[in-house]
């Protein structure tokens, strides 16, 4: 035990929390932060110690997991003048495991940088209930010394890993990712609403997508809540506007047509407009099916 490595975690929301979890169940001593108190209190509970500031944990660790909301908030902890940039020692390594823009990344990796600290870019993949059970993907940019360094702590989070290369990449491919995770959202709700129009239930076709050439893990894994039209949310409306406000960002730094997702988004930001923002991003079925005019009777447990 005297080997493992002392681990701190910063920002402890739906993704957070249950990821420094798992690495307290590993076993790891492990430091946690979070602006809001009470997010901390079932990490107590666990054994983690709860630090009153960022800097606190940053000097506890070795390796610092931050999992934060935005750009805002990332540039706030860790580029701002008094930020975690600065408080970084050679030595510690920052792992950044949230989905920001690559900008916002690159100007942490420069102020990390001048602090000598190692600095892995890794956006996670995956639901909360993957991050529960350890099973989500784990895309890494940066250094591969470093990468290899925190990779046996991230395998009591994830059970795929891709490793990408020295710089952004891993911030790129999260978002393209997210861009065909938000679009095959929309692709769907207008095709199961054209299949209703022909007199389909929904059930059936996706019995049959399930086993079609179209099939994916996302929509098997969405089936019962568009067949219920159950729109719980594990990721929202307003969430995936967010990430389709980083892809637009970056496709314009880039100069990267991208018709179909700008269209796509401004299909979202309609659904929050109606009342659907904190339903599940799979909500887009309910909105079309109102505007092919199906029964309101379709359109039902919504948060």
């Amino acid at each position: 035990m005297s080997t493992m490595a002392t681990l701190g975690w910063i920002g402890l929301g739906k993704m957070g929390a249950p990821m420094a979890t798992r690495l307290l169940q590993a076993g790891y001593t492990l430091h946690v932060h979070d602006v809001a108190p009470e997010a901390c209190n079932a990490l107590r509970d666990a054994g983690a110690s709860v630090l009153a500031r960022p800097h606190d944990v940053v000097e506890a660790a070795d390796i610092v997991f931050t999992s934060l909301p935005n750009d805002a908030v990332l540039r706030s902890l860790l580029v701002a003048p008094d930020g975690l940039g600065q408080a970084l020692k050679p030595g510690k390594i920052l792992v950044e495991t949230s989905t920001v823009s690559p900008t916002a990344s690159a100007e942490a990796a420069l102020a990390i940088a001048a602090s000598g600290a190692g600095y892995i870019r890794s956006p996670i993949s995956g639901s909360t209930a993957l991050a529960a059970a350890g099973t989500l993907t784990v895309l890494a940019s940066g250094s591969r010394a470093d990468y290899d360094r925190v990779h046996p702590v991230m395998t009591h989070l994830a059970s795929r890993f891709f490793y990408l290369g020295e710089g952004e990449e891993a911030r790129t491919l999260k978002l393209v990712i997210n861009m065909l995770v938000g679009a095959t959202s929309a692709l769907v709700a207008e095709a199961l609403t054209f299949g209703q129009k022909g007199g389909l239930a929904v059930g059936p076709m996706l019995d049959v997508i399930g086993e079609s050439v179209v099939n994916s893990p996302l929509v098997a894994y969405k089936r019962d809540m568009l067949e219920r039209h159950d729109f719980t949310a594990a990721f929202t409306v307003t969430q995936m506007i967010k990430d389709f406000d980083l892809i637009v960002d970056a496709a314009r730094d880039t100069a990267s047509p991208i018709y179909l997702t700008a269209l796509i988004r401004q299909q979202y930001e309609a659904a929050n407009a109606q009342g659907l923002g904190q339903s599940d991003f799979f909500a887009l079925l309910q909105q079309y099916e109102a505007q092919a005019g199906l029964p309101e009777t379709r359109q039902t447990h919504t948060p």
